[in-house]
This record gives structure tokens, sequence and C-alpha cells, in this order.
């Protein structure tokens, strides 16, 4: 057989070669950027002819601060197709975060949109080794550092842009970095490369995976620099459908007006961002007659959401397990399944093993009907950590993803909650997953999350925390009598916070660390209940 080597740039090449689709990118102000995939991929091959021209060398990183556009998009391939890495950094990230991902890179250039601009220039003068900086989407004045050169993205392409011969060098050759959410702990960095980005993009293709085909339009409401874009930017040129661009606008009107006027089938995203869409649209008024899907993940979806989409729009809700290190998708429900099985994740898509272990890593003898740690491989999983010594799998090959899981008599993972998170009161131990799951079920409640808050006599109680749906009225008391034979009583939470938005952490989840803090200082304050 012949030799092909599997690198992410034949997915846009065929794209360009078979799809009369391409990019719709939302503007500013309601209009749209439309362009073909050979439009794409002609422009970003000679971007990559510029960076080139510049001085960048195949294997060097560029970072990426930007958002969900036509520019980030090119970027991606401009880089990778050169055997350059494709580094997305979270903008929602701290300075000094940031700075520290970039030095640990040794990111040589920075792409930046136009409002990130600012941050851009806080960066370099703690990043030496940053040479360059490239502004994206649209000319903005810029003062260039010291011992930096500030591009213009347009003006890079039209003055030095050329044709370059895209691959050509191994399948394991570096393509992408994404660093970790941090929530638990130091961000940590994640290198893809071309190999693992090919075989999960025919992973996430499979008929009941993402089962992205050429006749669907894709909103990617997923921000590109969050776990690798979760794919979407691979799968969907490869499925030749067309690939709608949000921008940075994700709130809820922009939203389900891109949805309606574009006519997407299946829109991807975190379950908070489709709240805001539905409450918009309960609102307003009007229905999205063309959704199909809407693929959720980054979260457990609450049941109320679920339903509140089936209901009001008529679409099915397709949820999902992954993480960072997964490059990112774990398993995922069928996009045809009609079960009624709250919580469920789905199974895993050919490529990728699954396990329930003790706590010392001992495989469960019986792997269905219990709780155990999860473990993962396959060839889209982390090996290591990006510049870390750290051994992350087991003797077998396994990488201990940190969750709590448990797999039903039909093969379904649901996630039971990290094992970081789990409370102990009183020398036993209380999964606020488990709260969670059944709270969030109520359609009085919008989010909610349950945290730890230190006890004199029992070391740690849980504390519920929850955000109403709007107009929404519920008794605490009602709040405690769903859980009531659900979980054991003394594992009833004693005290309840109400607030108007959940603080959330850079990738959309729920942020249980600054809830706490919020709650150690007072910002927040908690009322008691009897239980």
């Amino acid at each position: 057989m012949q030799t092909y080597r599997l690198t992410v740039d034949k997915f846009l090449d065929h794209a360009a070669a078979w799809s009369a689709e391409g990019i719709v990118q939302a503007l500013p102000g309601g209009g749209r950027l439309r362009v073909t995939y050979a439009d794409v991929r002609a422009r970003a091959n000679r971007m990559s002819g510029a960076l080139v021209a510049v001085g960048l060398e195949p294997g060097e990183r560029i970072g990426t601060l930007a958002w969900n556009t036509r520019h980030h998009f090119e970027i991606y391939y401009a880089t990778m197709g050169l055997g350059l890495v494709c580094h997305t950094l979270n903008p929602r990230l701290t300075r000094a975060q940031l700075a520290r991902m970039v030095r640990e890179a040794e990111d040589v250039a920075l792409a930046v949109a136009p409002d990130l601009v600012p941050l851009a220039l806080e960066l370099a003068p703690l990043c030496p080794g940053l040479r360059h900086i490239i502004v994206l989407d649209e000319p903005t004045p810029a003062s260039a550092p010291e011992g930096v050169q500030v591009w213009d993205y347009e003006e890079l392409l039209a003055a030095k842009g050329a044709p370059v011969q895209w691959g050509g060098f191994d399948e394991d050759t570096p393509a992408g970095l994404c660093y970790t959410s941090g929530t638990t702990g130091e961000p940590k960095g994640v290198l893809y490369t071309h190999r693992s980005n090919y075989l999960h993009t025919l992973r996430t293709l499979q008929a009941d995976a993402f089962a992205i085909t050429a006749r669907d339009v894709v909103l990617l409401a997923v921000p590109m620099f969050h776990a690798n874009g979760w794919g979407l930017p691979f799968s969907v040129p490869a499925a030749g459908a067309r690939l709608v661009l949000p921008g940075r606008d994700l709130d809820g009107e922009s939203l389900a007006r891109l949805m309606r006027e574009e006519k997407v089938t299946v829109a991807v995203g975190v379950p908070t961002v489709w709240i805001g869409v539905l409450d918009w649209l309960g609102h307003e008024g009007g229905e999205l007659p063309a959704l199909d899907r809407l693929l959720v993940g980054g979260s457990t979806c609450p049941e109320a959401l679920v339903r509140r989409v089936e209901d009001r729009l008529g679409a099915r809700v397709q949820t999902s397990w992954g993480m960072t290190e997964l490059s990112p998708l774990g398993t995922i429900a069928p996009p045809a399944d009609t079960s009624d099985k709250p919580g469920r994740s789905g199974r895993p898509p050919v490529g990728l093993e699954i396990k329930l272990t003790d706590d010392q890593g001992v495989a469960l003898a019986e792997q269905r009907g219990n709780v155990g740690r999860l473990r993962v491989k396959g060839a889209s999983v982390i090996e290591s950590y990006f510049k870390s010594d750290e051994d992350v799998l087991d003797a077998e090959g396994y990488f201990d993803t940190g969750d709590l899981a448990m797999i039903d008599d039909d093969g379904n993972l649901a996630i039971c909650g990290r094992s970081k998170d789990l409370i102990k009161s009183g020398g036993e131990w209380i999964n606020p997953a488990e709260i969670e799951a059944i709270v969030g079920g109520l359609p009085t409640v919008s989010a909610v999350a349950v945290i730890a808050r230190s006890d004199k006599k029992w070391g740690e109680r849980p504390v519920l925390v929850i955000q109403r749906s709007a107009g929404a009225k519920t008794s605490h008391a009602a709040l405690l009598d769903s859980l009531r034979g659900q979980v054991a009583d003394w594992w009833l939470p004693t005290e309840i916070v109400e607030v108007d938005r959940m603080p959330l952490a850079p990738t959309g989840k729920i942020d249980k660390t600054r809830l706490r803090e919020q709650l150690e200082s007072g910002a927040i304050t908690a009322a008691t209940i009897e239980t």
C-alpha cells in the first residue's frame, strides 16, 4: 500500500477540490462575510508563504489570541500546513497565565484579534522570544514594541504572500498546542500531532458521533481556542459542510438570529450558550426551523435544558464528554438516540478505549453499573504534557482523566463528577454531581452548582448554589424536597445561595473556584435551610 501521510492540510485540500461550500462569518452590525473553501485554501496557503518570507521556520510556534473568524481559521491551516505549530491561547485567562504559556511554548509570533491588541502589547515585554504580532480581521493601529514587528494580516498577505508546498513532513509532526483550563491547578500544555488530529477527525465523523455531512450547516459556537476547537475546524471542511463562524458575539440574540438566517442544522457549544439562545427566543419569540441537532459538551448538560431545547425548538440534544487531553472527543450519544437517560454522555467511537478503576488504578472487576475512576487510551489521547516529565499513563497505557464515571448496561458513560470535587463530610464522601443532576432537572432552575464549605463539626458541608430560570419561583424547601429519597439525608445541603448569573471559567463551565472564593469573602451570601 502507498504511504499517505496523515496531515491536516489534506482536509482543506479536499474541501477546496470537492465542495462548493465554505465559511460564513458574522460581522459586527449584522453583516456577513462569505468565502468558498477554495478561496480559503488559496489564502491560507499564501499566508504560509508570507510566514516563510518573514523568517518563520517549521517547528516554531505561533500563538493565537483570537475569536471564531475567517482569519483565525486561515491561520490554523497556514501554520499547520507549513509544519509550524498553532498555539491557541484563551484570551479570558490572566495576563500572567498567558505570558507563562507564551514563554513556555517559545512562541515567536502572535496572531491577534483587533480588540485583543492591547493585551498582546502588554504580553510582548514579558515574552522575549516574541518577534511578530499579526493583527487579524480588520486594520488596527498598534505601536510596535521593541524587537517586535507588527503586521496587518491583509497587508502581510498582499505584500509577502506566495504559494508554497503544504505537507511533505512526518505525520507525527506537532500541529497544535492547547493548554488545559487550569481549573484544578496550573494550566498544562497538550501538544497535538498531525496524525492525532487526522485520526480524531475520522472518529468525530462517524455516523454515531458528530455525523456531519455535506448537507449540513454547522455553527461553531465553541471558541476555536478551546480544546482544539473540538476538532470542528478539521471535521467540517473534511465533510464538505458549510461552516458558520459567529465572531466574538455569543449572546443569545446574535446566535439566534445567525442560526435562523443561515439555516443552521447543527450547532455546537457549551450548555450556557444555549441557555442564552433559549432565553432570548422565549422573550422575543420565533423559531429555528432548520435546526436538527445541538451538540453539547464542556460540562454536563442539565436535564431541564435538554427538555427546553426539545420542547421549544424541536431539535435533538446530542450530549458528549471530552477533554483537552483527548483532542477532545471521548464519548458521545448517537444523533438518532431518543432514549430518556438524563446525564448520559454516550459511548466511545472506535479509536478510543475506556476503563474504570479503583483509586489504586486496578480495573473494576465489573465495568458496568459501578462508579470508578475513568481512564482512556487511543491515538488522539495525551502521552505526556508539553515540556513535562510527569508520568500520566498507567502500565497499560491508559490516561487517568480525574473523572468519576459509571457505564450503564447499554454501554453509555455517565460522568459522576471530578474526583477533586468530592466533599468529605464526617469522614464520608458526598458527590456534588449527583445533587446537581437532580436539582438541574427542575424547570425552575437554569444552572446549579454544589460547592464545599468548611465546617468545624463535619469538616466540610455542601452548599447549593442556583440560578433560577427566567420568571421562575420556587421555595428552598421545594429544592430540598426534590433531593429527598434520591440521596442520603446527610447529603442534603444546609445552606443555599441564589445568584443572578453563575460565574463562568474561561471554558464556559461554571467556575466553582470563584464561587467558593465569593462565598468565603462574603461577595455572595448563603441562607440556612432546614433539612
